[in-house]
């Protein structure tokens, strides 16, 4: 059995959860008296799982959104969908490893899926390019969609990048309008989308896959304007300000539905989905099917008119001053 690999603070599980594993290796012949230990040691480990996820730090939340473990998009489809074809290829360049997209089925209801394309080793990231797509990724995603609404099939997308490659090659070929255009048309086409953030949620790379009728978030993924790390840099200067900027970035998926940014939550097993893959997967069947299911109910005209108005709505707020003034006037009527 290979050896779970462990966050830090996780690391308090890492000596016990060890001691399970060389007693679980013992335990050949069913010896009662090492059963019953590995049942108290297990007993022992949930609970101090329990205790530690049940009051995670932002900063916290964001090493899990990475962790190297983490069932990755190629995860989902095997354990979710049938008869998955690939389309590869933007038709004007290449194909874009960093994003992955085909023909599939859910049940009995054939789909277009595109999604990041994480791997799992060094060796598939740096062909994937740690799911960072260049513009023609981009261009594969909208050639796929618009395939899809030609046959009129609902669009599942999957979010799960740091962002959008940086490299000038990127920006030579065009990145800030390959995303530009995916956010424009993806906000005017005329079949259901629906979009799930997996892991990351990174800055405009993401957003060029999630223009959507409706928005999930897995419970321990992130979706944010820039990295934490990112933002540290630019604002205080000082890597050591990471953690006060992810707090200050809101991009839990508590915080991001309470923004009103995303409808739902996916629960994951207790400890992150990487411990438990297939389970996280059955939760995000079971709300793909229910809010794929609403939103095929409307009519294309009333889908689009409320896609529209989701969009409109984001992005209100009050400044401290005029909260300040709102109460004081408040207060003077009453």
């Amino acid at each position: 059995m290979q050896r779970r690999r462990y966050l830090d603070f996780e690391l308090s599980l890492a000596e016990l959860d060890d001691q399970i594993l060389q007693l679980k290796s013992l335990d050949s012949r069913g010896d009662l008296q090492i059963s019953t230990e590995i049942r108290r040691l297990e007993e022992k480990s949930q609970e101090i799982l329990k205790k530690i996820f049940s009051d995670l730090k932002a900063y916290q939340v964001v090493q899990l959104s990475r962790h190297p473990d983490r069932p990755n998009f190629q995860d989902y489809i095997q354990f979710m969908f049938e008869d998955f074809v690939e389309m590869s290829g933007d038709r004007a360049f290449r194909n874009d490893q960093s994003i992955l997209g085909g023909l599939a089925q859910l049940d009995d209801q054939p789909v277009m899926i595109i999604g990041h394309n994480k791997g799992k080793s060094t060796s598939e990231n740096m062909a994937r390019n740690f799911g960072m797509p260049r513009p023609e990724g981009y261009r594969k995603a909208l050639r796929l969609m618009e395939l899809a609404e030609r046959w009129k099939l609902p669009i599942l997308t999957f979010v799960d990048t740091p962002g959008a490659y940086p490299g000038i090659d990127a920006e030579e070929r065009g990145q800030a309008e390959a995303i530009a255009r995916n956010i424009m048309k993806m906000s005017g086409l005329r079949v259901p989308i629906v979009t799930t953030v997996l892991g990351e949620g990174g800055s405009g790379g993401a957003l060029a896959l999630a223009v959507s009728d409706r928005l999930l978030m897995f419970e321990y993924s992130i979706y944010s304007v820039i990295s934490p790390e990112g933002c540290a840099a630019i604002v205080w200067k000082d890597p050591a300000f990471t953690e006060t900027a992810a707090e200050a970035l809101s991009l839990t998926a508590q915080k991001i539905k309470g923004l009103g940014i995303a409808d739902l939550i996916i629960s994951e097993p207790l400890g992150g989905a990487h411990r438990d893959p297939f389970g996280a997967a059955q939760n995000l069947r079971d709300s793909l099917k229910l809010q794929l299911q609403q939103v095929q109910s409307l009519p294309v005209d009333k889908m689009l008119e409320e896609r529209y108005e989701r969009y409109r709505r984001l992005g209100f707020f009050q400044s401290q001053q005029n909260m300040k003034s709102n109460l004081k006037s408040e207060a003077a009527t009453c």
